[in-house]
C-alpha cells in the first residue's frame, strides 16, 4: 500500500511556500460544535494530543523544515488501520508547511520535538475531503496519525558544535592536513546509537580535511585539542544525505557525534622538546657515541600511560645517536646535560609509524616522553679528579705500595648516595696497587698528601662495568668525595723491609749491637725497629711488625741456631734488599 500522507502519492517535489498566520509554539485546539443533545459535530480543526514529550527540547518542527518519522495511520470512526511506516520498515521523509503534506499533517506537525509521540487528529477538509483517495481513504473520512519524530533538519542548517570539555593547557588545535585519532560513540538526532569507536577499543585514525570523512565531521573536527569532548551534530546533506550508510544510517539522517581526540600530529612535524629543567654549571653535553642512561615515563598525548622505566626501578641505557632507540628519541638524547629534565614529543614518523607496537602502542600514535638523565660517559672517558683541598705542606704524596687510610662517599651522579665510610667506625684502609679497589678509585688516590681532598668522576670502565654490584647499577658513572686522613709508604711487592737510601756497610757490624759477633732475634729487632725509627728503613705497612721481623730474622739465620752469624750475612746468595 503507497503512503497517503502527501497531497500528491509518490511525489519526491519539495514545495517551499509559508502558512500565513501559524503561532508555531501554539498547539491546534479540537473545536466542536455541540447540540441541544450534547453530540458533538464535525471537526473544525485538527486536534494534537501530545502524548509523550521528552524532557529536553533543544528543537522544534517549523514551516520548512525536513522532518523524518514513523506513523501508525487510522481511521477515526473504527480504528482500522489505513497506512503505517512501521509496517514498511522504513520512516517517512518530508518538508513540512510547503503543501507537500496533507494540510492537516502540515499544521499537526509543527512545534514537534524529536522523540515526541503525538496523535493528530485530521477532519476531511484538512485531509482528502469529499473525494477520498485511491480507494484507500473513504470520503469525509476523519484521520487519526500517531506519528514519532525522528529527525528535524533545514537547508540552512550548519554543523553544530558543542563543547564538553576542554583541557586547560592546549598547545595545537586540529587543522586540515592534520592525521586524527579520536574515539566516538555515533548517534541519529533520536539517540539510537549507529556506532562506537570504544565499544571496538580502536580509535578512528585518518587526516582531516582531505575528503576521508563526511564533510560535517571533516568541519566539525577541526580546531579541536587533543583531551577535549565535544558533540558534533552534521544535518543530513553534509554526512551521508539520501543514500543513508548501511543498515545502521537510514537516508536523509541527522548524526550526533561525541568525540574524544586522542591524537593529532601532522606528516610535517619535527620533534618537539621542552626543557624542563637545567642543572647549574652544566659544563658537559651528550654527544654522538656517548652512552647514558636515563630515567623516563611514555605516554600518549592524552596522557595515558605506555610505560616507564620508574615502574621498573631500572634506567633506560643506551648509546646516542647510534641508532639503538626510535629515531626522534636518538635525536633527542643529543645536547643533555646530566641531571635535565626534559619533554619529548616525537610524532609516529619519527617513531613506530603506521604499525604501532603490538598491544602496548597503537599505530600512527605520537609519544610523549618525560625523561630525567642520570648520567652519561663516552667509552674513551677517564677518570675525572678535582681537587678541592690540598694543605699547603704536603711532603709525602701517595703512591704504589702504601698503606692509606682515607674517608669517602659514593653516589650516583643524580646525587643518590650508595657507599659512605661515615657508615663505619674508622676510615677505610687500603694498599695502593694490590687491585683492593676499582681501578677509577685506585686512580683518584694516587698522588694525594694527608688531608687533602678530591672529587672524583668514575666512568664505568675504570668502576663495576656494565654489570654492576651490589648497590651499584649496570654501566654507572660514580662521583667519590676523597679525603686523605693517614700515609704509611709502603714497600714493594714481595719485600717485607726496604732501605732508605743506603743502607749500613758493612752490615753485619752495625747489626751487631754489642759487639759479640752475633745477632740473636731480639737484637735484631731492635736494630730494624731503630732503622724504621731513623727514617732508614721501611717495614711493609699493614702487616704485624713482630710477624715481618721474625720472618727475616729467620729468613738469614740460614742453620736456624737461634742466631745470625757474619758468615750467613755474607753468603753469596744473600741480597741486602732481602732484608
Amino acid at each position: 500500500m503507497s503512503h497517503i500522507i502527501p497531497r500528491t502519492v509518490g511525489s519526491d517535489s519539495l514545495l517551499q511556500v509559508s502558512i500565513p498566520g501559524l503561532d508555531l509554539n501554539m498547539f491546534f485546539l479540537l473545536l466542536f460544535v455541540v447540540s441541544a443533545t450534547g453530540s458533538p459535530g464535525p471537526l473544525v480543526d485538527v486536534v494534537v494530543d501530545r502524548y509523550e514529550i521528552p524532557k529536553v527540547c533543544p528543537r522544534e518542527v517549523q514551516t520548512e523544515d525536513f522532518i523524518r518519522y514513523h506513523f501508525n495511520g487510522t481511521f477515526h470512526g473504527d480504528g482500522k488501520k489505513f497506512d503505517s511506516s512501521h509496517d514498511r520498515g522504513k520512516a517517512f521523509i518530508s518538508q513540512v508547511g510547503l503543501g507537500r503534506l496533507i494540510t492537516g499533517m502540515d499544521r499537526g506537525l509543527q512545534g514537534m520535538c524529536v522523540n515526541e509521540r503525538r496523535r493528530i487528529i485530521v477532519p476531511p477538509h484538512l485531509a482528502y475531503g469529499s473525494i477520498g483517495t485511491g480507494g484507500v481513504i473513504p470520503p469525509d473520512a476523519v484521520l487519526v496519525y500517531d506519528v514519532l519524530l525522528l529527525d528535524i533538519w533545514n537547508a540552512d542548517d550548519k554543523v553544530q558544535i558543542r563543547t564538553l570539555g576542554r583541557p586547560a593547557a592546549c598547545n595545537r588545535t586540529t587543522a586540515a592536513s592534520d592525521f586524527i585519532r579520536y574515539h566516538y560513540n555515533g548517534t541519529l538526532l533520536s539517540g539510537e546509537a549507529f556506532d562506537s569507536s570504544h565499544s571496538r577499543n580502536l580509535t578512528y585514525d585518518t587526516y582531516l580535511g582531505k575528503g576521508h570523512l563526511i564533510k560535517g565531521l571533516d568541519e566539525g573536527l577541526l580546531g579541536m585539542c587533543v583531551g577535549e569532548r565535544r558533540v558534533v551534530i552534521v544535518p543530513p546533506f553534509l554526512a551521508y544525505g539520501e543514500s543513508g550508510s548501511g543498515t545502521l544510517v537510514p537516508p536523509q539522517a541527522t548524526l550526533v557525534f561525541e568525540v574524544l581526540l586522542v591524537d593529532v600530529f601532522n606528516p610535517k612535524d619535527n620533534l618537539t622538546v621542552e626543557v624542563k629543567e637545567v642543572p647549574e654549571g652544566c659544563s658537559r653535553r651528550t654527544v654522538i657515541g656517548d652512552y647514558i642512561r636515563y630515567h623516563y615515563n611514555g605516554t600518549f598525548q592524552d596522557g595515558t600511560a605506555f610505560d616507564s622505566s620508574y615502574q621498573r626501578n631500572s634506567t633506560y641505557n643506551t648509546y646516542v645517536g647510534m641508532g639503538y632507540v626510535i629515531r626522534g628519541m636518538d635525536k633527542a638524547l643529543q645536547g643533555l646535560c646530566m641531571g635535565e629534565k626534559r619533554r619529548i614529543t616525537v610524532p609516529p614518523h619519527m617513531a613506530y609509524g603506521e604499525d604501532g607496537v603490538g598491544d602496548i602502542i597503537p599505530g600512527s600514535a605520537v609519544l610523549v616522553f618525560d625523561i630525567h638523565v642520570i648520567d652519561f660517559h663516552n667509552p674513551k672517558d677517564l677518570v675525572d679528579i678535582k681537587v678541592t683541598h690540598k694543605p699547603q705542606e704536603c711532603d709525602a704524596t701517595t703512591e704504589a705500595d702504601d698503606l692509606i687510610q682515607y674517608r669517602y662517599n659514593c653516589s650516583l651522579m643524580d646525587g643518590a648516595l650508595l657507599y659512605s665510610s661515615d657508615q663505619f667506625t674508622s676510615p677505610s684502609v687500603t694498599t695502593l696497587g694490590a687491585n683492593q679497589v676499582i681501578l677509577g678509585l685506585e686512580e683518584g688516590l694516587k698522588g694525594m698528601c694527608v688531608g687533602e681532598r678530591r672529587e672524583v668522576i668514575v666512568p664505568p670502565h675504570w668502576g663495576h662495568g656494565d654489570n654492576g654490584a651490589g648497590a651499584v647499577p649496570r654501566s654507572a658513572v660514580l662521583f667519590f668525595e676523597l679525603e686523605l686522613v693517614e700515609l704509611q709508604k709502603g714497600v714493594p711487592e714481595g719485600y717485607m723491609f726496604v732501605w732508605i737510601g743506603d743502607g749500613p756497610d758493612p752490615l753485619f757490624p752495625a747489626m751487631d749491637l754489642n759487639g759479640d759477633k752475633e745477632v740473636p732475634l731480639e737484637e735484631f729487632s731492635t736494630f730494624i725497629r731503630l732503622q724504621v725509627k731513623e727514617g732508614k728503613g721501611r717495614l711493609r705497612p699493614g702487616v704485624d711488625a713482630d710477624g715481618i721481623i721474625k720472618d727475616m730474622f729467620d729468613n738469614q739465620d740460614r742453620n736456624k741456631d737461634g742466631k745470625i752469624t757474619e758468615a750467613e750475612l755474607s753468603d753469596e746468595q744473600v741480597k741486602r734488599d732481602e732484608l
